[in-house]
């Protein structure tokens, strides 16, 4: 039986995934910097070889909008081609290679990286979940006025059909890039937020701020889309009713 790792197991993404590997028998273990036994930190890598050992494939889902992620990357494959390892798999985003954002350029580079590491590896970009949308959502709600980016779409998927393709991946051979992922549906993030309202059933009037910037217009022209891979199925209405049903909306 070969051992599958897992980083960022206990995070929104990996943990899907842990259990999808689990559920279906294979040998997983769970990296984050509190998950024992293998509790490591990635961006200094102490105790990563241990993780690492006898390991045929990892899934690196381990990431962090605060800085640190080319740093981890570095540590990962240094450990990954001591110990052998197989192959690797990473999720990234879509459009970071076309919008100029801090952190979509670090997720490029260590993409690069990987790719460049001599290990056999697989690349995946999605769309950006619907948990990240909602989190968004709830931050704008706050105001008694909800301000919303004029004239910017976006493709949310559901986590778990990422972590179902991310499993599909993981236990098949090296892809190099692997098609892309996106939504069911491109929505103007009105739209979007609309929807969040009336699932909370909360009332704000919309305010549609113009922004300005180089990101902003790679998000105004649709370079974190994907039109052309809307393989998604979950909406994001059914999202929000599906965590309206659990109490995690939110208000």
């Amino acid at each position: 039986m070969t051992t599958i790792l897992v980083t960022g197991g206990t995070g929104t993404l990996g943990r899907l995934v842990t259990e999808r590997l689990r559920a279906d028998g294979h040998d997983t273990r769970v990296l984050s910097r509190h998950a024992q036994p293998y509790a490591v930190d990635l961006r200094t890598g102490g105790g990563l070889d241990a993780a690492v050992a006898d390991v045929d494939t990892v899934v690196h889902c381990a990431s962090s909008p605060r800085g640190g992620d080319e740093q981890a990357a570095r540590h990962l494959v240094d450990a990954a081609r001591r110990a052998g390892v197989r192959h690797l798999v990473y999720i990234s985003i879509v459009g970071v290679d076309r919008v100029p954002l801090g952190y979509y350029r670090t997720k490029l580079a260590v993409e690069r990286l990987i790719e460049e590491s001599g290990l056999g590896w697989t690349v995946l970009r999605t769309t950006q979940f619907h948990d990240l949308l909602l989190q968004l959502f709830q931050t704008l709600a706050r105001p008694p006025v909800m301000p919303v980016p004029a004239g910017v779409a976006d493709q949310p998927i559901d986590v778990a059909e990422v972590a179902g393709r991310l499993v599909e991946l993981a236990l098949g051979d090296p892809a190099g890039r692997a098609q892309d992922m996106g939504g069911p549906e491109i929505r103007s993030l009105e739209s979007l937020a609309r929807a969040y309202l009336t699932a909370t059933g909360r009332r704000r009037p919309l305010i549609r701020v113009p922004l300005w910037g180089p990101t902003y217009r790679a998000f105004r022209t649709g370079g974190h889309l994907t039109p052309d891979r809307a393989v998604g199925k979950g909406t994001f209405e059914e999202f929000l009713r599906a965590r309206s049903g659990g109490g995690g909306v939110g208000r």
